[in-house]
Parts: structure tokens; C-alpha cells; sequence
């Protein structure tokens, strides 16, 4: 396991997407983490997230892809369609997650309040 806890709980999900499971367990996570998976959770990605002790169980709903973007680009609201066309399979299909000054929100919100931030995953 690496230092980037996002990455790891992400690329943790990919690997039991190919391995057909729906649900996995997370044995290290932050309060960014979590904020993502809140996000997530939000816009139907993620069925459900508990937190047990120092683990984090997550259950996947209608998940295709997601990933951490590394290196954490910052972006300009201009420069976030560039980046959705990077990352995303087609224009309406699926998030960028952005950190912004004002929190972590998905790339839709960040354009509608016109703010910029580090990017920092993308899920479909």
C-alpha cells in the first residue's frame, strides 16, 4: 500500500469490479476519502460506505470505472472540459471530482459556481 489512501480504496474497487464482486473493505481512510465516497454516494456510484473502526466498507451500485488523477492537476473552470474529455468515456456520462476552495464538489458544480480546484478522481 501506497501513501495516497484515495488512490489505494479506488484502484481496491476497479480490482473487485474485474473480479465481479460488489462490495469490498477498506482498511485505511481519511476524511477526504470519505468526503468522496459521500460524493459518490450522492450521485449513485456507490450504494453504501460504512465506517468500522479503522476500516471503511463500500458497496457499488451502478459502477463502470473510477480512478485517482495523478498527478492533482489544478484547473481553471475554462480548463475542466479539456480534463472531462481526459478522463470521462462521453460528455454526460460520469464525474471529475474537484477540490475547491469552497469544498469538494463534482465537476458540474465546480463549473456552475465558476470555481477552479485540484482534481482529484473521476468515477463512471
Amino acid at each position: 500500500m501506497s501513501q495516497d489512501k484515495i488512490a489505494d480504496a479506488l484502484n481496491q474497487m476497479m480490482n473487485a469490479l474485474r473480479a465481479e464482486k460488489d462490495s469490498i473493505v477498506v482498511n485505511a481512510h481519511s476524511k477526504l476519502l470519505l468526503s468522496i465516497l459521500a460524493l459518490a454516494k450522492l450521485k449513485g456510484y456507490v450504494k453504501n460506505y460504512k465506517l468500522a473502526g479503522k476500516s471503511v466498507s463500500i458497496e457499488f451500485a451502478k459502477l463502470n470505472g473510477c480512478n485517482a488523477i495523478k498527478p492533482r492537476y489544478f484547473v481553471k473552470v475554462e480548463e475542466i472540459d479539456k480534463y472531462t474529455k481526459r478522463y470521462l468515456p462521453a460528455k454526460e456520462i460520469g464525474m471529475l471530482i474537484v477540490s475547491t476552495s469552497q469544498g469538494i464538489m463534482a465537476h458540474q458544480t465546480a463549473q456552475e459556481k465558476n470555481i477552479g480546484g485540484s482534481l482529484l478522481a473521476y468515477f463512471y
